[in-house]
């Protein structure tokens, strides 16, 4: 298993489903983990910063949790702010925050169509910029986006979901080559099959998917740790499937 101690990670979207996972094997692998999230309180899904966070310290690693809305420039640099504050740094950015829209593009509300924007874009690229110094700080580092295998179903249609996560694949491949000299390396990492969290089994994803196409959380998580240990000198530049990853 890749360690990450004296490592520093900053998961977004980690109250919950794969980003909770991946909160815990970064924490298991050595990492100390920003638990960052808007769901400070128990709301409708079940989850919160503060139970993820209390789940990792009583395994026996270290955890912070931090109150952070992705959509929100001021709220992003305050939680970032505070991870360095309490860890001293920050190494590994997941941004994994997202809310799920499958309906047809005809019958989509633009309201619905413009959260996944805000969510699954242009939160990612709130994360992404406001940590990108700081891991230039620490002479590199690892940033991963969470994306979907969706992107690459054609013959599914299309939807708000897909078309948010295909354009995180292309900021993130393309900022790959940016980093590189500040040996940094950026990635992106789907679920090989169907994982089954929260959110989506409350806007009814779950519901026609066959076991044999469910995935694990955690196989994502260890996933995410490999690429966690990663610089631009390894893998850097991909969108890559858990399983397939896992496998070489």
């Amino acid at each position: 298993m890749t360690s990450l101690t004296g490592k520093v990670a900053f998961v977004a979207g980690a109250s919950r489903g794969i980003g909770a996972a991946i909160a815990h094997g970064l924490a298991a692998a050595g990492a100390e983990v920003a638990v960052a999230a808007r769901s400070s309180a128990q709301g409708r899904l079940p989850g919160t910063i503060h139970s993820v966070a209390d789940r990792i310290a009583a395994a026996g690693g270290r955890a912070l949790p931090v109150e952070c809305d992705v959509t929100d420039t001021e709220s992003v640099d305050t939680a970032l702010a505070t991870t360095v504050s309490e860890f001293g740094g920050v190494d590994i950015v997941v941004a994994n925050a997202g809310v799920l829209w499958l309906g047809p593009i005809e019958s989509t509300p633009e309201t619905r169509w413009q959260r996944c924007l805000d969510v699954n874009l242009t939160g990612v690229f709130h994360v992404t910029r406001s940590a990108i110094p700081l891991l230039r700080a620490r002479g590199g580092g690892s940033m991963i986006a969470i994306t979907t295998t969706g992107v690459g179903m054609l013959d599914r249609g299309a939807n708000a979901y897909w078309v948010s996560k295909a354009a995180v694949e292309r900021l993130y491949l393309g900022l790959a080559s940016d980093l590189r000299t500040d040996d940094i390396a950026v990635n992106c990492l789907c679920p090989s099959r169907v994982v089954l969290t929260e959110g989506w089994q409350a806007g009814g994803g779950g519901q026609q998917i066959p076991e044999e196409m469910v995935e694990p959380p955690e196989t994502m998580a260890r996933a995410a740790v490999l690429l966690a240990g990663q610089d631009a000198r390894g893998i850097t530049g991909t969108v890559q499937q858990s399983e397939v990853l896992l496998a070489r």
